[in-house]
């Protein structure tokens, strides 16, 4: 029969799932390799055809080398805690078990239906109390050796989603989820010590084989710094000293000013009683800009006098002290002496407000722009004369002498924010006393689950967790029967996902969250695939726990993922016009613009003629109009016409494809093989449904090099037997030569055009011989599986070849007889002869004076020497 992707791929997905065909276990004799994906989060939509590029790539990889004899482990799970099912929770009144079950059910579908070789029986979710008993586990240990702590710090707080948010969540003060106002303020949160780390998780990079710019956000992420210590003594205030941590303490003669953070422990102490209100009235809105904006170096510079100074230490100079939001409180000690003629945001700080600048180091002009590079230090007394590195080892000695300070080192990083006001996510494993002191529940009461619970909304402005409102959990007593209360706060989503890769190993293991000898054998993660999104995040805390494991003796390697591989977006094709109906809401009339009729700015799009303040509107693919000469048009208003835009998939901008809609047009192979060929796995690239058509086309012609008949009715032929011709031959092993090498390399587009050529030229002068077409079957299925394991059976084959060799190229076959040689007189051509590919020089030489052109150039001369690049050509020189 005719070539029918969907009766195909059914029918080998239930054999792999019936015969356990990719099911893992330990073995020694054989040599492991462990690929992995980041494991999703399943949310409402299901999948769009972006997120299984990665997954492809590594399926990929996962049967290839179980074809070249690895025992392969190869797992999927599910990163099931998360806001966006609380909020559909409080939406809708659904609980967030019902939704988490049902979207993890559609993911399942959507992943199985593409054939990939997931080890189902390891499948793992974070929400399940059985997982959560371990995460509960983890935390303990963690407590043990006081790497988790409670502690007041000042955290974003988003009162509508009624949670702290970690910072990469905070967008241009509002939340990433829902867009909602963020507001900075302290609040007493768990606590992890990242800190205490930060050392082994720089020197550690050394070793991985990672994408060089994921490393350096690593290492900018905890951005060590050596540098000093210093004290500023406060005017009028005795015994209040405002420290400093600075890289540069070779400027500290350049100091003409101080800044406090809004935030920090100082501000209402030293505010002269004149500038309280004004200070409160800054601090208050410093309150509302997300750390991000605050840091931006693009933004207008801000801030307010305290009325307060300090004494410069070196020079005894008076200098202002200032609140301002461009200082964190955070980073450092939440103050900074200000340096503005070598500190570009000092500077811009300075020239706004009329504060001093002053050179103290050469080599650029301070009037202009900060000098931020090194030279002689300069209007330094004891330090002038001396270049950058010395004077800051001379400035340490002084201070260190004087006790004004000392060197020391310092990192960006900051400890880990821990706990979040909400009810989706793991329970700490804690009661708390009357008396404040804090306990672990016992290792046999684990797991610690969720109560039951109607109201998912969250308090808003009272801070306070769903937990709350469910008395008699929150309630309880102890072993001794002393009341306590346990903790209403729920642990971040990046708790679950911190060691889902350990547990993978082990995941019905009752007794540890994972057993000594199944790390032994699978870790660390060979393969490693995932958006580079997640290089900070996830990235940085799965590696913070692993080395805690490791000291704790629980893994035997520092690292968990020895290789990584971002893969690149799939883009997609959305429609875009703007309009003037900025509240969301109809009006009498509005009025609809084009791209080429508006002009971004930085509030916004506006329109060119008026200035009016615009949004941008897209089209859902499928309600698109077309002109007569094929130019997108808005349905309703033919003379509208649309912007195409290539960008990420979204729901909002209608651009979304499903794969379920792909895969029942053209088959779960020919989206597997397009998305991996349309570009390099690393580069985004734009989906086309032209492009996946010509995939299905090379598809069927795969299929036909076995079949004989028309589209209605084909009928299997077998190949011929023997060998087949030697120029069949050749183009099977350069075949088998390439495709190997571009899949080492995870080259899969190239991979796939060498079998492409296979299939165009292997029958062009001859019928195809067994030999090749078996050969064929095995280099394809990795990436088309479910043909290819049809066209095994149609070989005769009884046994899947998942597990089959992979091919052997016979290399000697590549070898030529006889090559060409380009000869030259001079350096220009003048012909060519054919010779034995192991002639020797002499014979070479002699059979090129007898080319007719290099006679002529000659003209009876003597050449005086004769050069031979083997294998290419020779030249005369005469």
């Amino acid at each position: 029969m005719a070539y029918d992707p969907t009766r195909l791929e059914e029918k080998w997905q239930r054999y792999w799932e019936q015969n356990a065909t990719f099911r893992a276990e330990i073995d020694p004799a054989r040599p492991k390799y462990y690929v992995l994906d980041m494991f999703p989060y399943p949310s409402g939509d299901g999948l769009h055809v972006g997120h299984p590029e990665g997954y492809t790539a590594t399926d990929i990889i996962a049967r290839y080398k179980r074809m070249r004899g690895f025992n392969v482990l190869h797992p999927m799970g599910w990163d099931a805690f998360g806001l966006p099912a609380e909020q559909y929770a409080i939406k809708t009144g659904t609980h967030p078990r019902v939704t988490t079950e049902r979207n993890i059910e559609n993911f399942r579908r959507q992943i199985k239906s593409l054939g990939f070789s997931y080890d189902w029986s390891r499948e793992i979710d974070t929400t399940d109390a059985r997982y959560v008993r371990w995460t509960q586990w983890i935390f303990r240990k963690l407590f043990e050796r006081g790497l988790a702590y409670e502690a007041e710090v000042p955290v974003n707080w988003c009162p509508e989603l009624g949670t702290v948010l970690a910072n990469e969540e905070v967008i241009d003060g509002k939340s990433e989820v829902g867009g909602h106002p963020v507001v900075r303020l302290p609040l007493k949160q768990w606590m992890l010590r990242i800190t205490q780390y930060a050392d082994r998780l720089i020197e550690d990079l050394d070793d991985l084989d990672w994408p060089e710019p994921i490393k350096k956000m690593q290492r900018d992420w905890i951005g060590r710094s050596e540098g000093a210590h210093v004290r500023f003594p406060v005017l009028g205030h005795e015994g209040i000293e405002i420290e400093v941590f600075t890289t540069r303490p070779d400027t500290l003669f350049g100091a003409t000013y101080m800044v406090l953070a809004p935030e920090h422990g100082l501000v209402e102490a030293i505010t002269a009683s004149d500038q309280q209100t004004e200070v409160k009235a800054y601090v208050d809105r410093a309150a509302r800009r997300s750390e991000r904006a605050r840091m931006s170096n693009s933004g207008e510079k801000t801030g307010v006098a305290t009325g307060a100074f300090a004494r410069n230490p070196t020079n005894g100079e008076e200098i202002p002290i200032w609140v301002a939001d461009y200082v964190l409180a955070g980073y450092g000690t939440g103050a900074i002496m200000a340096v503005p003629g070598h500190d570009q945001r000092d500077w811009e700080f300075a020239q706004k407000f009329g504060l001093p600048i002053r050179e103290v180091v050469e080599g650029g002009n301070v009037e202009e722009a900060a000098w931020t590079g090194s030279g002689c230090a300069t209007a330094s007394d004891f330090l002038d004369g001396l270049e950058t590195d010395a004077a800051k080892s001379k400035m340490i000695e002084w201070l260190e002498s004087e006790n004004r300070g000392a060197g020391t080192v310092t990192y960006k990083l900051r400890d880990w924010l821990f706990s979040r006001q909400r009810y989706w996510g793991e329970p700490f494993p804690v009661v708390h006393h009357e008396d404040g002191s804090i306990a672990l529940v016992p290792e046999s009461d684990l797991p610690l689950v969720l109560p039951e619970l109607d109201d998912f909304k969250p308090s808003g402005e009272n801070f306070e967790a769903p937990l709350t409102r469910v008395k008699d959990w929150i309630e309880t007593t102890d072993a001794e029967g002393r009341r306590v209360l346990r903790d209403p706060n729920t642990m971040p989503q990046w708790a679950g996902s911190c060691w889902y890769f350990l547990r993978f190993l082990d995941p019905m293991n009752d007794e540890m969250p994972w057993s000594t000898e199944a790390e032994n054998y699978w870790m660390p993660v060979d393969l490693y695939v995932g958006g580079a999104e997640h290089a900070v995040l996830h990235l940085l805390y799965a590696r913070f726990w692993h080395k805690v494991f490791f000291d704790l003796g629980l893994v035997h390697t520092r690292e968990p993922f020895q290789k990584l591989v971002n893969q690149g977006m799939i883009l997609g094709e959305s429609f875009r016009y703007y309009d003037d109906d900025l509240a969301d809401e109809g009006k009498d009339s509005v009025t609809r613009y084009r791209s080429k009729d508006i002009r971004e700015t930085d509030e916004g799009p506006v329109a060119k003629e008026d200035g009016r303040a615009l949004k941008a509107r897209w089209i859902q693919l499928g309600e698109v109009a077309y002109d007569d000469e094929g130019a997108p048009i808005h349905p309703q208003d033919a003379e509208l016409e649309l912007e195409r835009v290539v960008e990420k998939m979204s729901k909002s901008k209608g651009n979304v494809i499903n794969p379920d809609d792909v895969i029942r047009k053209h088959g779960a192979d020919s989206m597997r093989l397009y998305e991996m060929f349309i570009g390099p796995l690393e580069k985004a690239a734009p989906w086309s449904t032209d492009g996946i058509q010509g995939i299905y086309r090379f598809l069927q012609r795969a299929w036909r090099l076995f079949h004989v008949g028309d589209d209605e009715q084909e009928t299997f032929q077998a190949p011929v037997a023997g060998l087949g011709t030697d120029d069949q031959r050749r183009l099977t092993t350069q075949t088998i030569l390439g495709v190997t090498e571009d899949l080492e390399a995870m080259r899969f587009n190239t991979a796939i055009s060498k079998l492409m050529v296979f299939s165009r030229d292997i029958t062009k002068d001859a019928p195809l011989p067994r030999e090749s077409a078996e050969i064929f079957t095995l280099l394809l299925a990795p990436m088309a599986p479910h043909l290819s394991e049809e066209i095994w059976l149609l070989l005769g084959h009884e046994d899947t070849l998942a597990h089959e060799p992979w091919p052997k190229a016979d290399e000697s076959l590549l070898v030529e007889e006889t090559i060409t040689l380009i000869v030259q007189v001079n350096g220009k051509k003048r012909g060519e002869i054919e010779v034995p590919s192991d002639v020797s020089k002499k014979d070479a030489e002699q059979k090129a004076l007898t080319v007719e052109n290099v006679l002529k150039t000659l003209d009876g001369r003597q050449p005086k020497k004769i050069i031979l690049v083997a294998g290419r050509l020779i030249n005369i020189v005469g």
